[in-house]
């Protein structure tokens, strides 16, 4: 009887071997964030017999080969959610851009709408039972090994065993290759003296027992940072990072008050350093699912009290949130924001939150705007923005008027752009100026 080890040196292929099975006109999915596959990105970009390949991803990390200028015709990226490595490429139309919530992301290939020839993902070890993990990102990676016709791997030692319903099995494995390094690691985000003081309002809006989704930056770090303190949070969110540790470390997270997952920790990806992964790896009070449970809002809702914690780019004296545009050039994504304010807003007790600076550019521009800049995207709706956070104040806007909303997203404005802000409310509602 083979070991789990045998059976995978028997499988084992080089890099080239392992993508030869790419044909022209083929679609690619490709694993993200950390566990981007880069060794077979890299064997699949060395070729130069290939036509019209379609990439499918969500943010990825390191180099994107197949979206450099020159590679037009044999490769098209396109981004269900779009990070910095895209971003050029996705401006420069060498790249496509798909406006999705994160929670639909793997109906496309569940449904067949998207039919996949191949899947490339990182995967950790195969177990004594010949399973593997998706290891830092579920996310719309299962949907895919699930739907592709072929599923190629890289086996990294060092790639985290992770728990939850993100088995793959050896078996469904068609070629892969092993390796040894180190995954890409996303640093903590300093924050300064703006994004502390956002980071403590966000803070004091969180009670104990709740649960909290939080995004990726120095403003949720800064808001995290700051419940220490706290009693009995859960975690119910589409990604974590570092901080988490540190609340879990602390006793302030317990995760015993939810309803969904109780004492457990419940994830779709993870973004971090080196001490994130060892924090994961073969953690059972961690676990990862694919991002249409953890981000379907019937689950969310059925939790306590869900903070939801959001950044923003820009947002109109109406309510309305861009986060995925700065005008019609794409930054990110719609990913989960929707999915987790929505969710927020349907769970007992809780609150959805905007956390944005008041300002950008170094101080020039107001993110509180009169009006959104020609192009940008309405990630959050006007219906389903409840609190905003800046620098200067936190506000409910729920079941506020239009002239409420504005004076009130107004009153936490930078005190420079008030007045305009203000000129501009006036005659936007018909109202003379006091």
């Amino acid at each position: 009887m083979s070991t789990p080890d045998s059976a995978l040196s028997s499988r084992l292929v080089s890099p080239a071997e392992a993508v030869a099975s790419v044909k022209s006109g083929a679609n690619v999915f490709i694993h993200g964030a950390a566990a981007t596959p880069t060794p077979l990105i890299q064997a699949l970009t060395e070729r130069r017999d290939l036509e019209n390949v379609r990439i499918y991803h969500l943010h990825t990390a390191g180099p994107a080969p197949f979206a450099a200028p020159g590679r037009e015709r044999e490769f098209r990226s396109v981004s269900l959610f779009t990070g910095s490595p895209l971003r050029a490429a996705v401006a420069e139309g060498r790249a496509d851009f798909v406006p999705i919530f994160l929670s639909d992301v793997p109906g496309l290939f569940l449904s067949g709408q998207v039919k996949l020839d191949a899947a490339f993902v990182q995967l950790s070890l195969p177990d004594r039972h010949g399973n593997c993990s998706l290891g830092t990102s579920c996310d719309a990676a299962k949907a895919a090994v699930e739907t592709a016709r072929l599923v190629i791997a890289e086996f990294n030692d060092r790639m985290p065993r992770t728990h939850g319903n993100n088995v793959v099995p050896l078996a469904r494995v068609d070629a892969c290759i092993r390796t040894s390094h180190p995954l890409h690691e996303h640093a903590v985000d300093a924050s300064g003296e703006i994004e502390a003081r956002i980071g403590e309002l966000v803070a004091n809006l969180v009670e104990d027992g709740s649960t909290l989704q939080m995004g990726i930056g120095a403003i949720p770090d800064a808001a995290l940072s700051r419940m220490m303190h706290k009693h009995d949070l859960g975690i119910h969110t589409e990604m974590f990072s570092d901080r988490i540790v540190d609340l879990v470390a602390a006793g302030a997270i317990t995760n015993r008050l939810k309803k969904v997952g109780v004492g457990r920790i419940v994830t779709s990806f993870i973004n971090g350093t080196q001490r994130l992964f060892d924090f994961v790896d073969d953690n059972p009070l961690v676990n990862f699912y694919p991002c249409d449970w953890t981000n379907d809002t019937a689950i969310i809702r059925k939790n306590p009290k869900v903070v939801a914690i959001n950044s923003a780019i820009q947002i109109d004296l109406t309510g309305q949130v861009c986060a995925d545009s700065i005008g019609h050039r794409i930054f990110s994504g719609i990913g989960g924001q929707m999915d987790f304010i929505r969710g927020a807003a349907l769970s007992p007790g809780g609150k959805p939150i905007i956390a944005l600076p008041a300002r950008a550019m170094g101080g020039k521009v107001s993110r509180i705007v009169s009006e959104l800049t020609a192009g940008a995207g309405v990630v959050t709706t006007r219906g389903h923005c409840h609190w905003v956070v800046t620098e200067y104040g936190a506000v409910n806007l729920h079941g506020k008027t239009l002239r409420e909303r504005g004076e009130a997203l107004i009153s936490i404005a930078h005190p420079d752009f008030q007045p305009g802000l203000r000129s501009d409310l006036a005659k936007l509602r018909h109202f003379p100026l006091s």
